[in-house]
């Protein structure tokens, strides 16, 4: 059976160590497909999705995690947002020519990195990091340093495999214990960053854990499927465009007889008449168009 589009994770029987695998590229080429990124940019909105999911399946509550890369650089903005449920979305903002061998420092020049964490029910949690690693997994292994103070180590894989863009990646991490053997967890570091890409993008999950760890005892779990999903709708539209002043709501709909809200997630385009926002005014509720 194919792991594409499935998060697993797995526990080490005889370590206090759990794992996770993703392969997402599937749900990585959907949420590329409305925009026309340069590759750098591509690679690393795959990297971001890669690691949202893996920190996702950390959570232990109902919510959602954002994590976003901030710069004053051409790449202005890269974000991923995704659930309990692993459905993903994502986009980024360029504002200026990337070279195509450009690195994460050039594309983001002075940078940080925000995960923000949000419970359906509890306090909202914002992390920040500097963006000092030469990648994104450093940078976020360091999140992992100062945050949860349990060491974790990630390995993304982005690239092209049978011709489409393709995302996978792999998460270590320490379970709390009394009793820690980080002489075992670099053990276990050491087999997994022997992965190749081809292997990550291509095989099932219990191949990949068998070539990387077939001497030792691991526990493989259902796993969880992986999607996009964008939460737009033209009812959202509508409450956004009642948040304006009236005026500029007029002004936009004079320009061209209708206001288009476009979501940059999905492409998405909703058109608003009129008619629709007079409907709006007197019902607070967008008409069907």
């Amino acid at each position: 059976m194919s792991n594409h589009d499935q998060l697993h994770r797995y526990l080490f029987e005889k370590f206090a160590v759990r794992g996770e695998l993703v392969n997402l590229s599937h749900t990585y080429q959907q949420i590329l497909a409305n925009h026309n990124y340069p590759q750098p940019v591509q690679a690393l909105l795959g990297e971001l999705l890669v690691a949202t999911s893996l920190l996702t399946a950390t959570l232990k509550f109902a919510g959602n995690i954002t994590v976003q890369i901030q710069g004053d650089g051409p790449l202005k903005l890269a974000v991923i947002n995704g659930n309990n449920q692993q459905e993903m979305r994502g986009v980024a903002r360029v504002v200026d020519e990337i070279a195509a061998d450009s690195t994460l420092r050039q594309m983001v020049g002075n940078g940080i990195m925000v995960i923000t964490i949000t419970p359906e029910k509890g306090e909202r949690y914002q992390g920040i990091v500097s963006l000092e690693g030469e990648t994104l997994a450093e940078s976020l292994e360091g999140y992992f340093r100062q945050s949860e103070q349990l060491p974790t180590r990630l390995f993304i894989r982005t690239g092209i495999h049978e011709g489409k863009p393709a995302a996978s990646g792999m998460l270590l991490q320490v379970l709390p214990a009394e009793l820690r053997h980080d002489d075992e967890f670099d053990h276990l570091v050491q087999l997994t960053a022997t992965i190749k890409n081809e292997e990550l993008f291509s095989l099932p999950a219990n191949d990949v854990l068998y070539r990387l760890y077939h001497q030792e005892e691991v526990t493989l779990y259902q796993p969880q499927p992986v999607i996009f999903r964008c939460s737009c709708s033209r009812q959202r539209c509508g409450e956004t465009l009642m948040t304006l002043p009236a005026e500029e709501v007029q002004t936009m709909l004079a320009q061209d007889g209708h206001i288009d809200m476009h979501c940059d997630y999905c492409g998405q385009h909703y058109l608003f008449d009129a008619l629709d926002i007079s409907a709006l005014y007197a019902h607070g509720n967008p008409s069907a168009h």
